[in-house]
């Protein structure tokens, strides 16, 4: 199963305010855009969705921004990624319509996978996946690093 790129933008942008629980000040899109090389626009709209949501806390305004609203330990990897994705249905039967349909059985073992995915995914929190924090900053580009200093 491949994640969009919407769930994971998400995912990379709780990772990263993850890794900087220390911090008091507000994140910034510019920052999240600027670490990852990703579009403003896109960013934007996947921190709404997170705020909606209830795993960021957002402020709007010239001194805005947003960050955690939770402790990474209380954010489970796998209700993010039931949140922002819009479909995990891993097959579409009727476009085209598949003459196996009324008969097949694939549709219910490839449920069955998706349902271990998701398994997996729910074994885990936001904490547990930037567990090795020291090595992820370091992966970090220097713009980043010069911003949290």
């Amino acid at each position: 199963m491949q994640l969009t790129r919407y769930t994971d933008f998400g995912l990379r942008t709780l990772m990263y305010l993850a890794l900087h629980p220390e911090r008091e000040s507000l994140f910034r899109i510019s920052e999240i855009t600027d670490v990852f090389d990703l579009s403003a626009n896109h960013i934007s709209k996947v921190v709404h969705h997170l705020g909606k949501l209830g795993y960021l806390k957002t402020v709007r305004g010239k001194s805005g921004g947003f960050k955690l609203a939770m402790p990474a330990s209380e954010i489970n990897v796998g209700d993010v990624v039931r949140a922002l994705e819009n479909s995990l249905s891993s097959i579409d039967c009727s476009k085209p319509y598949c003459l196996f349909t009324p008969a097949c059985k694939l549709k219910g073992v490839l449920a069955e996978a998706v349902n271990a995915y998701l398994a997996v995914l729910d074994g885990y929190t936001l904490e547990m996946i930037v567990t090795n924090k020291k090595e992820l900053k370091s992966l970090l580009p220097d713009l980043s690093i010069s911003i949290l200093q």
